[in-house]
């Protein structure tokens, strides 16, 4: 019997992981919020522009309302809803997961122990997601990294889950590289050190992010964001951990962590004209993620003692774009330093 999988909101990443699923001939179904997409994709299929070709795969999608509906339970469920969004998401799969089905968590920020809460130790693998997409018009996507420039690491949380990691790696290594490790919240933190020096960085000044990197001062900047967010995680007790598919010789010096994975990132996964995130959502009036990557560096930094002032001065420059005081700009560098005393 086929593996049943859905996808939990299927945004632009979302979307185009169930359609690589979909095109592996796996069982998939995807679950969304937004209505139009989802007639969108019920009329025409998810359109996946990706940088040398455009894939349209037929995929059959829900409403969210429609998970009310469900009677056959999941045995995966791939969760790529907001972070903010988390808890009440895996609550409300959490009665059509198999009593023995896993649900992933391939988000942002540190979602991994409130679905743990949500559906228990045993059926909760934890992720890390290195996918660059953006969707502005209903069922069509722009996949700007293909499944062989995407990453994913995958590991338990407890022993409950441990040894069934492989069964999460063979599916989503139809969508991209997949890593199985051993201490997947300090991979976490490692994703939410390299979240903390890019998605808020570069969307406050509202521009893409390789043109973000090179306006004079901004690395320093994204970088000093980045060492804070190290620190505070190895406060917490994180080791340093490679991700993206570094290996350990390249993170063997601490004082240059950050600088190489930004590198890295760079390198391998940013293309000319992509923007994060946090962008996309201001863009579309929505509230971001800042509050899940910088403000947890922020929280966990005053929890344990270590002094965050960029992150707080990025979070405080992101509320107030979300609150109409302020549009993504560059001149918003400045205040962002002035914020930090820098």
């Amino acid at each position: 019997m086929s593996t049943k999988i859905a996808v939990l909101g299927a945004g632009a990443n979302g979307a185009a992981i169930g359609a690589d699923l979909t095109r592996a001939g796996l069982d998939v179904t995807l679950i969304e919020q937004w209505p139009a997409h989802v007639e969108a994709m019920r009329a025409n299929g998810i359109r996946v522009e990706l940088p040398d070709e455009v894939q349209t795969t037929q995929v059959r999608v829900l409403h969210l309302c429609q998970v009310a509906e469900l009677r056959e339970p999941f045995d995966l469920i791939l969760m790529l809803v907001k972070a903010y969004d988390s808890p009440w998401a895996a609550r409300l799969v959490e009665p059509v997961l198999a009593s023995d089905g896993l649900l992933l968590g391939l988000q942002n920020g540190m979602s991994a122990h409130a679905i743990s809460d949500a559906v228990g130790p045993g059926r909760t693998l934890g992720t890390v997601i290195e996918v660059s997409s953006t969707m502005y018009d209903p069922g069509i996507v722009i996949r700007h990294t293909p499944p062989e420039r995407s990453w994913f690491a995958v590991g338990a949380l407890s022993s409950d889950a441990a040894g069934r990691e492989e069964e999460a790696a063979a599916v989503l290594r139809h969508s991209g590289r997949v890593e199985v490790v051993d201490d997947i919240l300090a991979a976490k933190w490692m994703k939410l050190v390299s979240n903390a020096s890019v998605l808020v960085p570069t969307a406050a000044l509202g521009l893409p992010m390789l043109d973000a990197l090179q306006t004079p001062g901004m690395r320093e900047l994204m970088v000093a964001a980045g060492q804070e967010a190290l620190d505070v995680g190895g406060a917490l007790g994180h080791p340093v951990l490679p991700i993206f598919g570094l290996k350990e010789d390249d993170i063997a010096v601490r004082e240059t962590v950050v600088e190489t994975m930004l590198d890295f990132l760079y390198a391998g996964f940013v293309r000319p004209g992509a923007t994060t995130t946090v962008l996309q959502d201001w863009r579309k009036g929505r509230r971001s993620e800042a509050g899940d990557l910088n403000g947890t560096v922020v929280a966990e930094g005053s929890r344990v003692g270590v002094a965050t002032p960029v992150n707080a001065a990025l979070l405080e420059v992101a509320r107030q774009i979300e609150a109409g005081e302020l549009e993504p700009d560059p001149a918003n560098q400045a205040l962002i330093e002035q914020l930090a005393g820098r």
